[in-house]
């Protein structure tokens, strides 16, 4: 019996780090945003090392879905899917998600821009994720008859152990406590992109708490900011309790 998990986040969430405490598993195959290739190519967007991510890619996402949906790398137990939700165009077709298991990985959106900022100066809605994250979370939850796990950033540093326990228990597979530890440095598994905005990540060992602060939306992106907290307070409602 294997397991396909296709985790759902937008940018500069802790997606990475939860990537990492998946493959220290070691039943655990992991791939790392898969459509990202397709959503360059398919853009045009100019983001850091465009040309080297197509290059390294696929940009014909029916191969990604082929892969995705396929057998597990490695022949391992479980396959491990990092998404970002903003990858998944409204030119790719969608049946093809039904198969996989699915988990949410949300943000609130004020700390997502923050950080977002800090690496690309312009912003919209769209490269936050936050709308298309609601949008693939309805459509997993129609087809398959049941709300997916939605697991909120904040409260899982508080006590990943909790969260990362019961998600396991959720999807029918056992806890390690290697999955809240792993060696500083780079993967093999690391997309190209990494030395763009993996800095943190790479010389992590373990999810890191993060101190609460009130943060400042400045004026230019309030209205984003208002576009979009009514998707993530309709998933943060639904998130993982534990």
């Amino acid at each position: 019996m294997t397991l396909h998990v296709a985790m759902w986040s937008g940018p500069r969430n802790i997606s990475t780090a939860m990537m990492r405490a998946w493959e220290n598993r070691g039943d655990c195959s992991v791939i790392d945003e898969p459509l990202y290739a397709h959503y360059l190519a398919r853009t045009g967007l100019n983001h850091p090392g465009r040309e080297q991510v197509i290059a390294c890619g696929e940009t014909d996402w029916h191969k990604v879905a082929a892969l995705l949906t396929g057998p597990v790398p490695e022949g391992k137990a479980i396959f491990y899917q990092k998404h970002m939700t903003h990858h998944l165009l409204p030119d790719i077709e969608r049946t093809w998600l039904t198969p996989l298991t699915h988990v949410f990985l949300i943000r609130d959106p004020r700390e997502v821009l923050a950080s977002y900022v800090k690496s690309r100066p312009t912003v919209t809605a769209e490269d936050i994720g936050v709308l298309q994250q609601l949008e693939i979370f309805d459509y997993v939850r129609t087809s398959g008859g049941e709300a997916p796990p939605v697991i909120d950033a904040g409260e899982f540093l508080a006590a990943p152990e909790a969260q990362l326990r019961a998600l396991c228990a959720l999807l029918g597979i056992a806890f390690t406590p290697r999955m809240l530890q792993w060696p500083a440095g780079p993967r093999a598994s690391d997309g190209v992109w990494a030395p763009y905005w993996y800095d943190k990540v790479l010389a992590s060992t373990g999810f890191e708490s993060r101190a609460t602060r009130e943060v400042h939306v400045p004026a230019p992106f309030r209205g984003l900011i208002d576009a979009v907290m009514p998707a993530f307070e309709t998933l943060f409602a639904q998130r993982l309790r534990a």
